[in-house]
């Protein structure tokens, strides 16, 4: 699928804004409405786009491909996050180490900020959503980063 410049920058938008939803894309697109942010999705960026467990829109693996997400010469990649991502990003274990559990992450942050497992899952589902975190299946959902800690960054509205 061919894309114009217009649909090119806004699947950059929509990996700037993930998870996001309708009402930002509206915005942020100059749109009338929700429905039509829905119809344009669709229509132009249907493989482009999914929505999360919580109905939220996030780019698709092939989005990021297409925009070269974040991604600098040497190959690494930097993404918009909370506080508690960068944190996480900080523990998970590398790429071909043993993956960890949610519980195990909780306790690696807990030392830097005071935070629940829910908030950390939801955390940790985000960064998978975008990209940065790898979830492995197995029993219980565990989780280790996609590269190397020295080849990604997450910028928080804290810099």
């Amino acid at each position: 699928m061919t894309l114009s410049d217009e649909a090119r920058t806004r699947v950059e938008d929509l990996i700037e804004l993930q998870p996001t939803k309708n009402a930002d894309l509206q915005e942020r697109w100059g749109l009338e409405s929700g429905s039509e942010v829905h119809s344009y999705l669709e229509s132009e960026l249907s493989d482009y786009y999914y929505r999360n467990e919580n109905s939220l829109i996030c780019a698709t693996p092939a989005a990021v491909e297409l925009a070269g997400d974040g991604e600098s010469s040497d190959g690494g990649q930097t993404v918009r996050g909370t506080p508690l991502q960068a944190t996480i990003v900080d523990v998970l274990p590398e790429p071909e180490s043993e993956p960890q559990s949610v519980v195990a992450t909780l306790h690696d942050v807990e030392e830097d900020i005071d935070t629940d497992v829910d908030d950390v899952r939801s955390a940790l589902h985000m960064l998978s959503d975008k990209g940065v975190v790898e979830r492995v299946r197995t029993t219980v959902p565990t989780f280790r980063l996609t590269l190397d800690r020295d080849m990604l960054g997450i910028e928080t509205d804290d810099e």
